[in-house]
């Protein structure tokens, strides 16, 4: 937690400056207003969600409890960033603390381990709902889903606490300039005075474990489900599962396409300006699309959703 302009000199560091995306003043309160109405679009639209599962007895399964989780789930992913963002537009300064800096860090990977974890889950109750349709009640049970989504929130905050912690007690040298609108390992640890080599690689795996173990088992679950699919006979037995699955895979595309174009992506340790706008996509764009996918796709949750709007 040191700062260090010379290898003999060193201060506390107060914070961080966060450039986000550099433009005229005029260009700053336009980007204000139009990430004010993205952020109050996605409360709304991850809200009208919850409260249309809690509101529908009929939409008190499994299925739907984990929805209204996820878009839960979603506006606190989304208020990690936004409201900082939307400060920073209108500052002069565009400084955050060193405090809330690694809070933003560890509130922002947690949240999105955790949404890592309930897309897994979500896929999973799919296989068992197409491909274990006569048990589905006896194996999905409350308990289980109550089980399946504390673990969901457990896991994805005991994930990254570790590095972080360790990150925020290095050494940083120089500038305090973080070209991003949040605060991002790759960013951080270039500002260390010395190379954390040993962290890059753990952080690596880390990230990876948690992309690559949901993503399999999201993969695998989908397998299954498509060759079940395929065993049915009717062409309307057929959309019908495909239906109950094209929202689910719609998000996990969208999610992790952009977080795989990310991490996977050679050019996208070298140029901050892709790494902004693919951060933005998975982090503000997602949560604004999901509520739209889930109520325009799925049946029960429009009818419920106009019901709930008295649309």
């Amino acid at each position: 937690m040191k700062i260090s302009n010379t290898p003999n000199t060193s201060s506390t560091i107060t914070g961080f400056i966060l450039l986000g995306f550099p433009c005229p003043r005029e260009g700053q309160i336009l980007l204000f207003l139009l990430f004010s109405l993205l952020y109050l679009l996605t409360l709304t639209g991850n809200a009208s969600i919850i409260c249309a599962v809690l509101w529908d007895q009929r939409l008190h399964t499994p299925m739907y409890i984990l929805l209204a989780n996820f878009s839960f789930l979603e506006i606190w992913y989304v208020t990690s960033t936004v409201p900082n963002m939307l400060a920073n537009f209108l500052s002069d300064t565009k400084v955050i603390s060193f405090s809330g800096c690694f809070l933003q860090f560890y509130f922002f990977f947690s949240l999105g381990s955790t949404g890592c974890f309930f897309l897994a889950i979500m896929a999973f109750d799919r296989y068992l709902a197409i491909c274990r349709p006569l048990h589905y009640p006896t194996i999905m049970t409350g308990r289980l889903c109550t089980n399946l989504v504390v673990s969901c929130w457990i896991l994805g905050f005991l994930w990254f606490p570790v590095p972080i912690i360790v990150i925020s007690q290095m050494s940083f040298c120089g500038s305090r300039i973080i070209d991003h609108f949040l605060c991002d390992p790759g960013p951080l640890l270039a500002l260390t005075c010395a190379r954390a080599s040993v962290m890059e690689f753990f952080w690596m795996i880390l990230s990876s474990l948690l992309l690559f173990i949901p993503f399999l088992c999201i993969m695998v679950s989908y397998a299954l489900v498509l060759r079940a699919v395929l065993r049915v006979p009717s062409a309307g037995g057929r959309r019908k599962a495909f239906s109950t699955c094209g929202s689910h895979l719609a998000v996990v595309s969208l999610f992790y396409g952009s977080v795989m174009v990310m991490y996977l992506s050679p050019t996208s340790e070298h140029e901050s300006g892709m790494q902004k706008l693919v951060t933005l996509f998975y982090s503000v764009g997602t949560p604004l699309i999901n509520p739209v996918i889930y109520g325009l796709r799925n049946k029960d949750m429009k009818h419920a959703l106009q019901k709930f709007l008295g649309i």
